[in-house]
């Protein structure tokens, strides 16, 4: 057996002190690649930034036979300029996103992880852009892999406040109106909403060629509270309040919750969409590098 090679995993309340989303996105892509390295069995590195993975019907002349050699993976050479993949981050500021019970709101964990995905197509010379809705379209910014694209999508997520209810309807609409190319689309959300309506909403796109991937972002608290005495909890969106027990939480609300998130995924998957759990408190190379694991391993 190999000794364990020490992690670089960051708890997700310390990306909060550093100072700009910028540097967040560099903390965590490092990480992240830096776990690759360890991961043999995953044909992704820094090593490999300037080439994408090969594709039935791809000229053969452009593979680079030296890394097959190396790592059994066919990959070609990627030119200057080249776009490989358009990703349009669809970040969800609705109020109850504001919810924190260690330090980081739902909202920051999906900034992060959001500016994350926008350096990591960056560095692989992709197209990011970024749509941030509550009940409308907050802000904008088309995918585009123009000079400085990375620093407009990065400060467009750090603008993001916190909205009232969520509307999956408008930025899906608004999405199909601007975006004429098929890419990847990434909904970061808690999906405060019926199942079935967030696949209504969101699975014609797949119609038109898109690849789905939605984090549903929740934290601890939300998936299994830890209560000792009533308590009364309000929403944050409707405002509606309810009593608590320590009994209801345990006994009827941990089921609640794990039907909502057995939906969700059921519900994704039988439309060929990705979904991924995220909570708040897992380090988000950490996570990144589950979900490229077990994309990989769908593709």
């Amino acid at each position: 057996m190999h000794p364990r090679t020490p992690t670089r995993f960051i708890n997700p309340a310390l990306l909060a002190e550093i100072s700009s989303l910028d540097l967040v996105a560099k903390t965590v892509v490092d990480g992240f690649v830096a776990g690759l390295h360890r991961s043999p069995d995953f044909g992704f590195s820094q090593e490999f930034a300037e080439y994408r993975a090969y594709t039935p019907g791809d000229d053969l002349r452009h593979v680079d036979w030296n890394v097959y050699a190396r790592t059994e993976r066919a990959y070609l050479k990627r030119y200057r300029g080249e776009t490989n993949s358009q990703l349009t981050l669809m970040v969800d500021s609705s109020a109850s996103m504001g919810y924190s019970s260690h330090g980081i709101t739902k909202l920051d964990y999906a900034r992060f992880l959001a500016v994350s995905l926008a350096y990591l197509a960056n560095q692989q010379r992709d197209a990011a852009g970024v749509i941030v809705f509550d009940d409308d379209v907050r802000n904008y910014v088309q995918p585009s892999t123009r000079q400085g694209q990375f620093m407009r999508v990065a400060h467009a997520i750090e603008k993001a406040e916190l909205g009232t209810r969520t509307d999956f309807a408008k930025p899906f609409i608004h999405f199909q109106q601007f975006h004429r190319r098929r890419g990847i689309v990434v909904v970061l959300s808690d999906f405060y909403e019926q199942p079935q309506v967030v696949i209504d909403t969101i699975a014609p796109l797949r119609f038109h060629g898109n690849d789905l991937v939605l984090f549903h972002v929740l934290d601890p608290e939300e998936i299994r509270p830890t209560l000792n005495e009533p308590v009364l909890l309000v929403d944050m969106e409707t405002k509606d309040a309810l009593d608590v027990s320590p009994e209801y939480a345990r006994e009827e609300y941990g089921p609640r919750i794990d039907a909502h998130v057995d939906a969700l995924k059921k519900k994704a998957r039988a439309h060929n969409i990705d979904y991924f759990l995220l909570r708040t408190d897992r380090p988000l190379d950490d996570a990144m590098r589950e979900y490229f694991l077990i994309r990989k391993g769908r593709l």
